[in-house]
């Protein structure tokens, strides 16, 4: 179990059931109409999906600039979160 944390497949589970997740939801709203507006879920998703990858980075030693550029994309896909929330 400690090396699925640390080589990072862990993280890579996750982040297919984000998108897997993602695709269901879409495809529910596409359908039904009902559900999480997909402007409403991706910015959260991609906030969360960022976030995974920095760790996944940060886990496979790739260098404190990689792991910073995907901080720095989960802090603005959180930014237009909150925006778009705080308009509603």
């Amino acid at each position: 179990m400690a090396d699925l944390f640390a080589s990072g497949r862990l993280v890579d589970f996750i982040l297919v059931v984000v998108v897997l997740e993602a695709a269901a939801l879409l495809i529910y709203w596409s359908r039904a109409r009902r559900g999480v507006a997909p402007l409403d879920l991706l910015p959260n998703l991609c906030a969360g999906a960022c976030l995974l990858l920095a760790l996944r980075a940060t886990l496979a030693g790739s260098g404190w600039m990689l792991a910073s550029l995907f901080l720095a994309a989960a802090g603005l896909a959180h930014l237009t979160d909150v925006t778009r929330r705080w308009r509603n």
